[in-house]
């Protein structure tokens, strides 16, 4: 402990970014190094995993030098070592668990696991330490579609989540539909501002018996429809439009099931976290709706929404508070649950 602080050195490697970090007391960034692997799997379409993992091989040592660099510390000086175990791609995962295994081991400090999802919730944290459970979380990411209430610093229940494709598998899968490419999300949403979001109705499913799961692969297998159908009557598709009307239905449904969720649990606060909640449209789709219910809405910057390290530093110190620290045994788990250890 330095001047009274925690400084926790945490190492992100779950997906397609290798990133590093050190943060004091779960809220004061001391730096945030990413090396993003985006324009080698841009040539795929999408992340390819083995490629992904020899990446992340190469570019952690560098990434973790650069952390400590910028923050301008040794490891003599940090309190703990924090890693993303999952959930995640296994390759990727396993780098970033080996790595920060042998730093900590090394330097004899404490090991600490983290939930790859709660570091996505804490990201909140960073910029609003005015936020306090208990509140309503909606995590929207590509792998990952979850209403949440926060009870308490690391204590989650689960209202709903998605029972096919995520919101951001939607918006990769019709992104690449429409010849947009990969990322997906961040394409549709530029290409969204030029179009109609009235221009094509698309449907909003909802699951029986679960009024806060979400379903979006109705509305992805709607836009192959709307786009067969066009092929075989010879019609032009404008993709502005026809990106512009998907990105409003899935927001539609984001923002229902959240203020819905918000009036039967008697919660003011939400937050949103993950990479789709750096979506231009969700994020003001979910503004007028919270104003228009009376709620506060919580969104961290587009910086922390995608995947970082200092988001995973803030929940590994409110783990540390807890005494929950992890085994040397600690292994990567890419189907980790939220709230499961």
């Amino acid at each position: 402990m330095k001047n009274g602080h925690t400084d926790i050195l945490t190492i992100e490697t779950s997906c397609d970014e290798t990133a590093a970090a050190v943060v004091r007391d779960g809220r004061e960034v001391l730096s945030n190094s990413i090396y993003t692997q985006i324009s080698m799997h841009t040539l795929y379409g999408g992340v390819v995993p083995e490629l992904a993992s020899r990446s992340h091989i190469e570019k952690i040592n560098h990434v973790i030098e650069s952390a400590l660099a910028e923050a301008n510390t040794t490891l003599d000086d940090i309190d703990a070592v924090a890693v993303t175990y999952g959930p995640g791609l296994v390759g990727a995962l396993l780098v970033g668990v080996a790595e920060a295994k042998a730093i900590a081991w090394a330097a004899g400090k404490p090991l600490i696991g983290v939930n790859h999802i709660e570091g996505h919730i804490s990201a909140n944290y960073i910029e609003h330490p005015e936020l306090k459970p208990p509140y309503l979380g909606l995590v929207v990411s590509g792998g990952h579609t979850h209403l949440i209430i926060v009870k308490d610093w690391a204590e989650f229940e689960i209202l709903g989540r998605t029972v096919d494709d995520a919101a951001g598998e939607a918006f990769d899968k019709v992104a690449r539909a429409i010849g947009l490419g990969y990322p997906g999300g961040p394409k549709i949403d530029a290409v969204s501002k030029e179009g109609n979001p009235d221009a094509i109705h698309f449907p909003k499913a909802k699951v029986n018996g679960s009024e806060f799961d979400f379903s979006f692969s109705g509305i992805k297998s709607a836009v192959l429809n709307y786009l067969n159908h066009a092929q075989m009557m010879h019609e032009e598709v404008c993709a502005a439009d026809l990106a512009a009307s998907f990105q409003k239905s899935v927001v539609e449904v984001l923002c229902d099931h959240t203020v819905a969720a918000a009036k039967k649990y008697g919660i003011r606060q939400v937050a949103m976290a993950g990479g789709v909640s750096a979506n231009s449209g969700l994020r003001a789709g979910m503004k007028k709706a919270c104003e228009e219910n009376g709620l506060e809405l919580y969104v961290p910057s587009p910086i922390y929404c995608t995947d970082n390290a200092v988001m995973i530093g803030v929940a590994a110190w409110h783990e540390y508070q807890k005494g929950r620290v992890s085994s040397w045994d600690l292994n990567a788990v890419p189907g980790l649950k939220l709230g499961e250890r």
